[in-house]
């Protein structure tokens, strides 16, 4: 039997600092102690315009999740979002691309944080690895288990972790910088830029998923505006510093180590000290992107079982934690599972498409949630420019999906959404059938 309101017995724990470390972290993983690289591979010197232009498009969709959340404040963020403003078919849509894209990115997280810490016990069994994998995913579900306050303190412990190393490397690094190691041979095609961006913006990608636990954040119409933004402009200063800092000190040769170039570029600095800084930097900052990722993700499931897609146990709230502690657990089984399985490669390549996708829903729901005047706690925050910010924020994200997504991803995305919504129609076939027996 469903309750009524579920959300009513969370509890609102979260406040701008929580929700900005947990969007900060969710948004700051591994990537960016991968993608330098990358950048400086497709655009040799001409490298940061590639955040530049992430900058600017995450911008846009940040200011409308900003206002969007501040009108919404119901679990389940972007799900809750869509649902609200453009009906219950898109909404589920919506969920489903949440979904995919936090467990899947989850799933591949754990398995390179697994097989880092291995590199401390080199020629351990296989088995070895199953059993970190499902220690590391039953140790965040234990955390979370506990109620959105616990597992938001862990958020801020490993925030100031993650980002020692990072500040470290930038502040150390600046005095290495060789200013011709900066100076552009070329300007590239804006098309090459877009193209790179596409790549390089999953390093920005995080606040679909840390805004899940929309219904235990405190007076959210102003807590997300805030903390979506405090925590998006830190992110965005942090990744220029750094693609500025390893530019510099190593030229295009960053380009050559694909695997770990800041540390990399740490160990040109300092030496094997410097780089096993970095490796470990990189460790703290996995166990981040997965602690936040198990504190928010399970909201959606929760929140998707509230509106009756899927089994009402999940709305199950544990009387004394006051935290959704089945969704929790089946969530851990499910993101443990995908890491085992070995597909989850397939999954995150189909999770960069549908962040973008889900992103183009949101800039949809903010414009419709401004025009139609939706307001459910307090008043919300209005967006600067008004209905255009959505409608560029469609346009540019639309841009850079016909620059980066090949033919056989888009069959592969549009075969996804077609089950998607053959899953709906079996849904709403199903709750009919119900009504006239």
């Amino acid at each position: 039997m469903h309750n009524s309101n579920p959300d009513a017995l969370l509890s609102r724990e979260l406040g701008t600092r929580q929700l900005a470390a947990t969007i900060f972290n969710y948004t700051v993983g591994s990537g960016i102690f991968v993608l330098p690289a990358f950048a400086v591979l497709q655009l040799g010197t001409a490298a940061p315009l590639a955040y530049v232009a992430c900058a600017i498009i995450i911008g846009l969709v940040v200011m409308c999740f900003a206002e969007a959340g501040s009108r919404v404040s119901a679990t389940g963020g972007p799900y809750a979002y869509v649902e609200t403003a453009i009906g219950p078919m898109w909404g589920f849509v919506a969920g489903c691309l949440v979904l995919a894209t936090g467990t899947s990115a989850a799933a591949g997280v754990c398995n390179v944080l697994a097989r880092s810490i291995l590199t401390l016990a080199p020629g351990s069994p296989s088995w070895v690895y199953k059993v970190v994998v499902v220690l590391l995913v039953g140790t965040l579900v234990a955390i979370n288990y506990r109620g959105v306050k616990t597992g938001a303190r862990v958020i801020e412990a490993v925030t100031v972790a993650k980002l020692l190393p990072l500040l470290a490397f930038v502040f150390i690094g600046a005095f290495f910088i060789e200013p011709s190691n900066l100076a552009w041979t070329a300007v590239p095609e804006a098309s090459t830029v877009l193209g790179t961006a596409g790549i390089v913006i999953f390093a920005f990608s995080g606040i679909e998923g840390s805004l899940m636990p929309s219904g235990e954040v405190k007076n959210p119409a102003k807590t997300v505006p805030r903390a979506a933004f405090m925590a998006l402009g830190a992110a965005t200063l942090l990744y220029l510093a750094i693609q500025f800092v390893a530019l510099g000190v190593m030229g295009t040769d960053l380009a050559h180590d694909r695997t770990t170039p800041l540390a990399s570029a740490a160990g040109s600095i300092v030496g094997p000290v410097g780089r096993t800084i970095l490796v470990v930097g990189a460790v703290i900052s996995m166990f981040g992107y997965l602690s936040a990722n198990v504190l928010s993700e399970p909201r959606g499931l929760f929140a998707m079982s509230r509106d009756r897609f899927l089994p009402p146990i999940l709305t199950a709230v544990h009387p004394t934690f006051h935290s959704p502690h089945k969704a929790i657990i089946i969530y851990g089984v499910i993101v443990a599972s995908i890491a085992l399985s070995g597909t989850y490669e397939t999954l995150t390549i189909f999770a960069n498409l549908s962040a973008l996708m889900l992103y183009f829903l949101c800039a949809i729901a903010a414009y419709v949630l401004r025009k139609k005047d939706i307001r459910t706690d307090g008043e919300p925050y209005l967006t600067p420019g008004g209905p255009l910010v959505p409608i560029a924020a469609c346009l540019s994200l639309s841009w850079l999906f016909y620059e980066t997504v090949t033919l056989e991803q888009f069959v592969a995305l549009a075969i996804v959404l077609v089950v998607v919504f053959v899953l709906y129609g079996l849904r709403t076939w199903r709750l009919k059938a119900a009504q006239t027996a």
